[in-house]
């Protein structure tokens, strides 16, 4: 690797954070409790893996740089509205996340509903705005992330999730519903990433696919294995809370260890899917290394 990974996570992460920023309302007209509350929940917190996804993937192009920005912001958007939902009574009943209390807790549930609505059409919004991009790809952008966000993509596999509680899937079935609930967005991700350049090509959009779905898998099975392992103010969320709530879990199903080694395997055929992009594709694989070993 030709890049030193860990300044470029840094200098990525707070360029992500400055777009996450750089779009929301500031406007004061009547809504300042709701705006508050989008800021709440979006500035300074999470790892900003997807952004992170989107970024490292432009590395493979030449990227224009108010595209990326948007995709960044537009796919960041999308994640934490789902957060704001899923902890909500109705979803998941959780009250902490990113180390602070919930929206719903911090607010209102009222408020958190609207927080989630607010921040996933305001994505759309944000995605939509001119840039130096081909008509045809900037709509295909927009449709990526639409198609990732909805039934056939993460509300989709929320939906499976909340319908097996208390069930035992297959292994089969399990990674249908993280290809959805969790790898549907990481896949839109990247994608984003690839598609805020003029000169990408099918070939490339093919090959950081097949990357981005390996990853997400990978990315759900060490966040299962992580929920077992380590306690509430490490995670930044509350720990064992899908054993609490007998969720069906790749831990549950495998062991530990055994899905530990699945997680390692997966982010392995990530990596080689765009080892052939040579440095470019440093910043990928490099966070792939980063799934495995993180902590939180």
């Amino acid at each position: 690797m030709t890049i030193d990974f860990p300044a470029w996570l840094q200098a990525t992460q707070a360029q992500a954070e400055a777009a996450v920023e750089r779009y929301l309302p500031t406007e004061s007209t009547g809504q300042e409790t709701l705006h508050e509350a989008m800021s709440y929940v979006s500035v300074g917190g999470g790892k900003r893996f997807r952004p992170l996804l989107a970024a490292a993937a432009a590395r493979l192009g030449a990227a224009d740089a108010d595209a990326l920005s948007a995709a960044m912001a537009a796919i960041e958007y999308v994640h934490v509205y789902s957060l704001v939902h899923d902890d909500m009574p109705e979803m998941d009943n959780d009250s902490m996340r990113r180390g602070k209390p919930t929206c719903h807790i911090q607010y209102d549930q009222s408020t958190a509903l609207l927080v989630g609505d607010a921040l996933q059409t305001l994505a759309f919004d944000v995605l939509s705005r001119p840039v130096n991009l081909p008509a045809m790809q900037q709509l295909k952008r927009v449709q990526v992330l639409a198609r990732a966000s909805g039934s056939l993509g993460m509300a989709g596999g929320q939906g499976i999730d909340l319908a097996n509680v208390g069930k035992d899937l297959t292994l089969e079935q399990l990674q249908h519903m993280h290809s959805l609930k969790t790898g549907a967005l990481i896949r839109a991700a990247v994608a984003l990433g690839g598609l805020s350049c003029a000169d990408v090509s099918e070939t490339l959009l093919n090959a950081l696919d097949v990357y981005a779905d390996k990853l997400g898998l990978a990315f759900q099975v060490i966040d299962d294995v992580l929920d077992c392992e380590q306690d509430s103010a490490t995670l930044g969320k509350t720990a064992g809370k899908d054993e609490e709530a007998n969720k069906p879990t790749y831990v549950k199903l495998l062991g530990l260890e055994p899905a530990r080694a699945q997680a390692i395997a997966l982010a392995q055929e990530a990596k080689a899917a765009v080892a052939s992009y040579g440095e470019a594709a440093d910043a990928l694989l490099g966070l792939a290394d980063y799934v495995i070993q993180r902590n939180h």
